[in-house]
């Protein structure tokens, strides 16, 4: 072992290493069918008969995926990494999820004419190398025997459009985030030393269609494709999703994710197909966002772990098929049977004077707010695709704007422990035809803080929820699933505000395109919460604590 890799394996608290001797192959020409040549690195391991681990990536093959592929060559693997075409020296252009299913196939057949294949292989990666394991996953056939999938999703259309709005910060950012790789080191410190302001810039520009430009110097064609085709039925997805045959996966396959991460509910649907056939995956979702350290070294755990058992055939400790962290005081992790675990459904009612509790209103007055789309309502924290801003923080100063609304029920007098899926209706009614609802809930502590716990949005337009005789319209907002612990004391608070920017893109109030809009609307909205339009907040309440884990 090398001296680095012994200590980050010590501090990791990794599993003990099988051999200290790897021999590592750089740049080997992958040549696939269209005869372009992916460039592609061997960690070779000194041990007979080891199976191989497969990582294809778009985010290069030196720093931290080097140091991942020896310390998992160390454990007894041959480990290949791939850059995936139009990345880090392989030909071709990158395309987002266009070329991963056939580019995939064909290095598993380059795999199976190398002196050292197995006949086995498994699958390891986060974000974009999950999505590369689905692309292949269904038609990789018995040779491959698992799969670790990390904050990632078969399918990442929904993720993109969430409540059919769009996913600007994550989808500009992740644009920024590759064409950087393409400038020089020094330039890319400089940019991030200053707190990338061009990026900041193209988040706030309009139109969209001119903001990739306003944040890279370039068009980047599949940013403009994806402002484009954001409609349900588009066809562009359908060739750029692999949920359809998830059910063919005969790997095992080991998900990870986070509370705050950005496809946590993509990927818990994956997880929900395999276990309806028949699947028995396994599921760890902790208190980490996309990127968090936190994450990256439970994955790493997780994976080796898995990997060992299905793909080398050794004999570990068995678990428990789902390990949750419940966040809040007097949380901690849960060992589960299932996802979603027994829960009681229970609604939590808006009322008058930004009160929440569980006594279904009568006659109220609705409450009002104006979205002004020249000033969006921000987002603060939550799930999203750079750590250093993600994840749960004081919404004081959101909860102050006058365009946000909110609702908090009394001090609890006992703990409240919420474990499963979370959802909302908010009956409004508005002057405008196109605009978004937002919906958050946070917990409120003794001090008065108010910590985001989950959240969603819903983008309303014409025809998509039908409107009664008064003109009021029942929006249905899905928000993200969660396990979090209200402890006793605090509060549960409730926000309704018209957007989330620039997590959201802001919606202009006129219904102009996606990426040509221009002209912005601003308009008053009604909450209402009566008794024909009783809005409310649906939550799981968990029976008891369950075991905790291990």
């Amino acid at each position: 072992m090398r001296p680095v890799t012994r200590l980050v394996a010590a501090a990791l608290r990794l599993p003990a290493a099988r051999t200290g001797r790897v021999t590592v192959t750089r740049n080997l020409p992958v040549r696939v069918r269209d005869g372009t040549c992916l460039r592609t690195d061997h960690y070779a391991p000194d041990l007979a008969g080891a199976p191989c681990v497969l990582i294809r990536t778009p985010y290069g093959r030196g720093g931290p995926v080097r140091l991942l592929g020896r310390l998992i060559a160390e454990r007894g693997f041959h480990v290949v990494i791939q850059s995936c075409r139009g990345t880090d020296g392989s030909g071709g252009e990158f395309v987002p999820l266009v070329h991963e299913r056939d580019d995939g196939l064909d290095t598993l057949d380059w795999l199976r004419r190398q002196p050292w294949w197995t006949g086995a292989f498994g699958m390891f990666g986060a974000s974009y190398q999950g999505f590369v394991q689905w692309a292949v996953a269904a038609e990789a056939g018995d040779e491959l025997r698992a799969m670790v999938a990390v904050v990632t999703a078969s399918a990442t259309r929904d993720s993109t459009y969430a409540g059919e709005s769009f996913a600007l910060d994550t989808v500009l950012t992740w644009a920024e985030l590759l064409e950087a790789q393409t400038v020089p080191w020094l330039a890319r410190q400089w940019e991030l030393k200053r707190g990338q302001p061009r990026l900041a810039r193209a988040l706030s520009h309009l139109p969209l269609a001119e903001a990739d430009r306003v944040a890279t110097g370039v068009t980047v064609p599949f940013f403009q494709e994806w402002l484009r085709h954001h409609t349900p039925d588009a066809d562009y997805w359908r060739t750029r999703v692999f949920g359809d045959r998830i059910t063919d996966v005969r790997a095992p396959v080991t998900m990870v994710s986070g509370w705050q991460d950005i496809f946590l509910p993509a990927q818990l649907d994956d997880w929900a197909r395999l276990r309806a056939a028949g699947a028995r995956p396994r599921l760890t979702v902790g208190p980490w966002t996309h990127g968090s350290p936190g994450l990256l070294v439970a994955a790493l755990r997780e994976g080796l772990d898995w990997l060992d058992t299905h793909l080398a055939g050794r004999v570990r400790p068995e678990r428990a098929p789902v390990r949750v962290h419940v966040g809040g005081d007097g949380g901690g992790w849960r060992d589960l049977p299932d996802w979603p675990p027994p829960a009681t459904p229970t609604r939590w009612h808006l009322r008058s004077d930004g009160r929440l509790d569980r006594t279904p209103p009568d006659a109220e007055a609705p409450d009002r707010i104006w979205y002004d789309p020249a000033d969006p309502t921000p987002s603060l924290g939550g799930p999203l695709l750079v750590a250093q801003r993600a994840g749960a923080v004081d919404n004081r100063p959101v909860e102050s704007r006058p365009d946000v609304l909110t609702y908090t029920t009394e001090p609890l007098p006992a703990a409240v422990e919420v474990v499963g899926p979370v959802h909302a209706e908010i009956h409004l009614r508005s002057e405008l035809s196109y605009l978004d609802v937002f919906v958050r809930l946070c917990d409120v502590d003794r001090r008065g803080r108010s910590w985001n716990v989950c959240d969603g949005l819903a983008r309303v337009e014409p025809d998509r929820f039908p409107r009664d005789a008064s003109g009021a319209v029942r929006v249905p907002v899905t928000l993200w699933p969660t396990a979090h612990r209200f402890a006793s004391g605090h509060r549960l608070r409730l926000q309704v505000s018209g957007g989330a920017h620039p997590r959201y893109a802001r919606n202009p109030g006129t219904g102009e395109p996606l990426g040509n809009a221009v002209t912005l609307r601003a308009g008053w909205r009604d909450v209402l919460h009566d008794g024909e339009h009783p809005s409310g907040l649906d939550l799981p309440l968990a029976p008891a604590p369950s075991t905790a884990a291990r």
